[in-house]
């Protein structure tokens, strides 16, 4: 009896000692592996908790200067880059990114996601099946952890995402800084050209294809002279505009929908939003058409040249203005819409948040107002130091603010010898 008792205690002594050891390398890997820590620092991770092998930035590094000993953190070279948004934030370029890099004169779909938007980014990935560079934003909160891990699921189980998509992270605590990420989106893309586009909208056409119809437009759009618009629609009745899967892949059939009344131009209730396109002349183009009746509240999706436009200005946070304002500067730097006779994109539906939207709309209207005011007279101050401001070039921006700023003129008049 006395031998079997020695036995046990023996065996349950070893017991103890393995799951002594076993907690050690526990709690030791909980402290020291980047991955298991909370607050900004974000490490890259494949769906089974490892570092991944994948090409994606792991650690800021230093930027050096050239003729400098002083490196620059990465962390801090990006506050400036980004200094109008909410700070701090912690951004990391090319979390993962795409392999091989894309040709120069491909088009980048530049756009942006929450992790509730991941079931629609998939979508464009396998539609559009071309370089996308996104930015996508993490709340810096517990949660941010699991939705990384989606994330990594889907790009482990996606190859069209090893191939086409630089996806770059941002992780702080503001929600709804669209034109940041915008930004992000633009500046670490790789490709002459980009696509300013919206998640939720669904590339129902091959216009990259179409375009080789139109040299002499490639042309002014090389120049940095032309922006390209993709007229936006969307079905009027919320469930019917929820699945891409049956949206019309040809102007034609789109065009039976619209006589139907089943499909509009976007947000047709906001008229001056995309009014400017001229759905009617749309409806009958064969050819390639300019905007002339410009407002200041338009905000179509465009392809643009990557160094020839001006970026997105930051100070909007959450719904309203934003996006208009990111083409209100386009439009006063001289550059010109040109609406395509045959592409178009439909909003794939969803619903909502009423009440945040009207909120953050109501703060930011007054907001734009003296935003497009100061736009108007920086790029007037521009144009007259550069000698543009007698051109073609300075058309824009003397016809649209005239009209839209009040003491525009008087401020010209006083300020020319």
């Amino acid at each position: 009896m006395m031998r079997v008792d020695y036995s046990f205690s023996r065996i349950a002594k070893y017991i103890f000692l393995g799951y002594l050891c076993v907690s050690v390398v526990y709690i030791l890997h909980r402290f020291y592996d980047p991955n298991s820590q909370k607050g900004h620092t974000v490490t890259p991770r494949n769906p089974a908790g490892h570092l991944s092998q994948l090409p994606m930035a792991k650690t800021p590094r230093p930027h050096n200067w050239p003729n400098s000993e002083e490196p620059v953190e990465q962390q801090y070279l990006f506050s400036k880059l980004f200094s109008e948004s909410m700070q701090p934030t912690n951004l990391i370029p090319y979390y993962y990114k795409m392999d091989p890099a894309p040709p120069k004169k491909e088009i980048t779909v530049a756009t942006l996601i929450t992790s509730d938007r991941f079931h629609v980014f998939e979508k464009l990935v396998r539609n559009y099946k071309g370089p996308i560079s996104v930015a996508l934003h993490v709340s810096d909160d517990n949660r941010k952890d699991g939705i990384l891990d989606r994330l990594a699921q889907m790009y482990e189980t996606n190859p069209l995402m090893k191939q086409y998509v630089d996806v770059h992270l941002i992780v702080d605590k503001y929600e709804r800084q669209f034109n940041y990420w915008r930004n992000v989106a633009r500046f670490f893309s790789r490709t002459d050209y980009f696509l300013l586009l919206d998640i939720d909208f669904y590339l129902c056409t091959d216009f990259r294809k179409n375009l080789d119809s139109y040299p002499e437009l490639m042309e002014r759009l090389e120049a940095g002279q032309a922006a390209i618009v993709l007229p936006a629609f969307e079905y009027n009745v919320l469930d019917e505009g929820r699945d891409a899967a049956v949206f019309p892949k040809t102007k034609e059939d789109l065009l039976e929908l619209v006589q139907d009344e089943r499909i509009d131009m976007f947000h047709k209730s906001w008229q001056r939003g995309h009014g400017s396109t001229n759905y009617t002349n749309w409806y009958q183009s064969e050819e390639p058409y300019m905007v002339t009746d410009y407002n200041y509240s338009y905000e179509p999706y465009v392809i643009v040249k990557k160094d020839g436009v001006p970026w997105c200005n930051e100070r909007f946070i959450g719904y309203g203005g934003n996006k208009a304002a990111c083409l209100y500067e386009i439009y006063l730097s001289g550059v010109e819409y040109w609406i395509l006779p045959n592409d178009y994109i439909i909003h794939q539906n969803h619903d909502y948040p009423l009440t945040t939207r009207k909120i953050e709309r109501n703060l930011n209207k007054k907001i734009y107002e003296n935003f497009r005011e100061e736009a108007c007279f920086r790029y007037f101050r521009n144009m007259v130091a550069s000698g543009a401001w007698g051109t073609p070039k300075g058309e824009n921006l003397r016809r649209e603010c005239t009209k839209s700023v009040a003491s525009f003129q008087k401020v010209v008049d006083e300020f020319q010898p």
